[in-house]
């Protein structure tokens, strides 16, 4: 019998392959909640240089994830999860945490953004802050919002240090930010969401907008307060 397999299937074939395999699996599971360089994966996972290579190859081949070139460290790449090629994957274990944190660098867009959009989703507290914060909220992301019924009326720009507490789960929705961060807030999490005031167009806020809206959907679900019962 002669059966001809379709692009689509074979596409399909091809991602469940890739992700049968342990650390191929892991590195999923690490990109699901926030981007990554391949140092830092090697790290987190234990992987040697050549082995994660190899793995990150296959999941690059089969369109899971994607590389991106820092905004900060032009030298640094950073991975991400293509969600399409997932659906329906969900965030595996659960968070415990007071308060999330999006931080980026003028705290004028990006983390408002976000902090703006968590609100809607979780009863778990949101704030936001900058590692070199603007005078005020970026225009562009003040409409953005409120064509999607969020309001940023009552915004402002803050510096991290004046925000950020010892138990917070942070976020830093920039390159720059994850960067300049460095060693503070250790067990955060990064998005790599391109600026979109380096590009200042309508399009570009709406692009971040649905990159941050996309991405808290998939954390929600993992993130609860301290001693708050889940499913799990």
């Amino acid at each position: 019998m002669n059966v001809e397999w379709t692009p689509e299937l074979r596409a399909r074939a091809q991602v469940h392959a890739a992700l049968g395999e342990p650390a191929r699996l892991a590195i999923v599971d690490r990109l699901v909640l926030g981007d990554a360089s391949p140092t830092e994966l090697g790290r987190d996972l234990g992987l040697p240089g050549n082995l994660l290579a190899h793995h990150l190859k296959l999941l690059e081949q089969a369109g899971v994830v994607e590389r991106s070139r820092s905004e900060g460290d032009r030298r640094r790449t950073y991975l991400r999860l293509r969600p399409a090629s997932l659906a329906g994957l969900q965030p595996s274990g659960t968070l415990s945490a007071p308060r999330v944190v999006f931080v980026c660098t003028r705290n004028s867009a990006r983390s408002q953004l976000a902090a703006a959009i968590w609100a809607g989703q979780s009863p778990v507290p949101a704030a936001s802050a900058g590692t070199r914060p603007a005078a005020r909220i970026h225009p562009r992301a003040t409409a953005v919002a409120r064509a999607r019924g969020l309001s940023l009326a009552r915004a402002r720009t803050s510096l991290v240090e004046e925000v950020l507490r010892e138990d917070d789960l942070v976020v830093a929705v920039c390159d720059n930010a994850h960067e300049e961060l460095g060693t503070r807030a250790a067990g955060r999490l990064h998005w790599s969401v391109p600026d979109p005031a380096r590009v200042d167009t309508d399009s570009a806020f709406d692009h971040a907008f649905h990159d941050l809206a996309d991405r808290i959907h998939r954390l929600t679900p993992a993130v609860h307060l301290p001693g708050e019962q889940t499913d799990d």
